[in-house]
C-alpha cells in the first residue's frame, strides 16, 4: 500500500540562489525508489508515493541526504501527506474572520511537534499588527503588509521552537492540495 506526501523543501530556487532544477528534483526522488513524483512551481514543493510502512522523517531524511551529495547544500524537508495538508486548509483560524483577504495569510509548516514550553514561551511575543496560531505543526499567519518584512519569519520560529520550518502563502498551500491531493 501507498502513501501520498507533499515534501516542502526550504530556500531552493529563491533569489537566484541554491538553484535546482525541479526535472532534476524529480529524478532524485525516483532514484530513491519513490514514485508518481509531481513538482509544483519552482520553489520546492514535490508530490510523490512511497510505502505506507516507510516512516516520513526517514524519507526527509533520505531526501535532504541526496540533496546534500548531489548539490553540496543543506535543505529542511518537511513532509505532510493529503489528509494532513487537506486539514491545514480547515483549520486555519484566519478564515473564520470576517471579510478576511486571504492575501494576507501564510502557513508556516513545522518538522516536528515543539515543546510544551516553547509553545508557552511563544505567545508571550507580540508582532501586531501580524498575527500568529499555532495549531499541531503548523502556524497560521495573518501578515497586514508583506510577508517578507513581518517578523514572522522562518528564523523567528525555528528559534523561538527549535524545530525545523518553511512557510507557504496561503494561494500556494490552496494549489498543492488541487495539485496533488
Amino acid at each position: 500500500m501507498m502513501q501520498k506526501y507533499l515534501s516542502l523543501l526550504r530556500g531552493i530556487n529563491v533569489g537566484g540562489r541554491r538553484r535546482v532544477l525541479m526535472a532534476d528534483l524529480k529524478l532524485l526522488y525516483q532514484e530513491l525508489g519513490l514514485t508518481n513524483v509531481q513538482s509544483y512551481i519552482q520553489s520546492g514543493n514535490v508530490w510523490f508515493e512511497a510505502k505506507a510502512d516507510e516512516k516520513p522523517e526517514n524519507i526527509a531524511s533520505q531526501i535532504a541526504e541526496s540533496i546534500k551529495e548531489k548539490y553540496d547544500f543543506e535543505v529542511p524537508i518537511i513532509l505532510r501527506n493529503t489528509e494532513q495538508l487537506s486539514k491545514i486548509l480547515e483549520l486555519n483560524p484566519f478564515l473564520k474572520e470576517d471579510n478576511m483577504d486571504t492575501q494576507k495569510l501564510h502557513v508556516t509548516f513545522l518538522s516536528s511537534l515543539p515543546s510544551e514550553s516553547e509553545l508557552e514561551t511563544i505567545k508571550t511575543f507580540n508582532y501586531e499588527p501580524d498575527r500568529f496560531e499555532i495549531v499541531g505543526k503548523e502556524v497560521f499567519i495573518c501578515c497586514e503588509g508583506k510577508y517578507h518584512k513581518s517578523k514572522l519569519s522562518n528564523a523567528f520560529f525555528e528559534k523561538k521552537l527549535k524545530v525545523a520550518t518553511t512557510t507557504r502563502n496561503w494561494k500556494t498551500v490552496s494549489k498543492l492540495l488541487e495539485s496533488g491531493g
